[in-house]
């Protein structure tokens, strides 16, 4: 039976912290997914709610960033595992893990905010462990056939983050291109491909260095 602590509901008081902390971060998800360098006032006008408000929760833009790589990692993460633990064959598994990374913004997010502050040790092993899963994923994927031979891991990181770029006013509209745009690519990249792709793909140390900090500092 669950004692009185899991039971009790929030008081007044927290209940608005916790609806405040809940739009804060939806707010900032829509905002630095657009602009990773917007100033965290862009944060608490899309959220509806006081500056000070915010920075009771999060003292500094490098805070609120760090809370969302965690998150963007964690939720990209599980997304992985889901799909890897799959009994679904590796293409169908792949394309239903990658429509719900695009659901999710978890990727998307993660790689936007790459450089815009200094990642903690907790974040890099996110990171790390967000790779060995995503690479164990691509080549299962690979190795069955279904997956053209000519792209790498990381040409596809940054194709889905371009898709999540896809925004219109209505929310339901933006969500609908976002999906038919990945359908659309996921057409392009089923192997056989009809040609072969010019140039060379993107490597993962391209997307590691975006993991550094940048020159610039943080504006709050």
């Amino acid at each position: 039976m669950p004692g009185p602590e899991t039971t009790r509901p929030l008081s007044g008081r927290r209940a608005e912290a916790a609806r405040n902390d809940g739009r804060i971060l939806d707010a900032a998800r829509a905002v630095f997914l657009a602009d990773p360098e917007a100033p965290i006032s862009a944060v608490a006008t899309e959220a509806g709610v006081g500056i000070s408000a915010l920075y009771r929760r999060y003292p500094s833009k490098q805070d609120l960033l760090r809370t969302l790589a965690a998150d963007g990692l964690s939720r990209y993460i599980a997304d992985l595992e889901a799909a890897l633990a799959s009994d679904a064959e590796p293409w169908p598994a792949y394309v239903e893990c990658l429509h719900r990374i695009i659901d999710g913004h978890s990727q998307a997010l993660a790689q936007r905010l790459a450089g815009t502050f200094t990642p903690t040790p907790q974040l890099t092993a996110l990171a790390e462990k967000a790779t060995r899963l995503a690479d164990a994923m691509f080549r299962r994927t690979r190795k069955s056939g279904e997956l053209r031979d000519d792209v790498s891991e990381a040409d596809i990181v940054l194709l889905l983050e371009a898709i999540m770029l896809v925004q219109l006013p209505g929310a339901d509209e933006g969500a609908a291109l976002r999906h038919r745009y990945l359908d659309l690519l996921l057409q392009a990249l089923h192997a056989p491909a009809e040609a072969k792709l010019p140039g060379p793909p993107a490597r993962q140390a391209d997307l590691t260095a975006r993991w550094r900090a940048r020159s610039q500092p943080v504006r709050d």
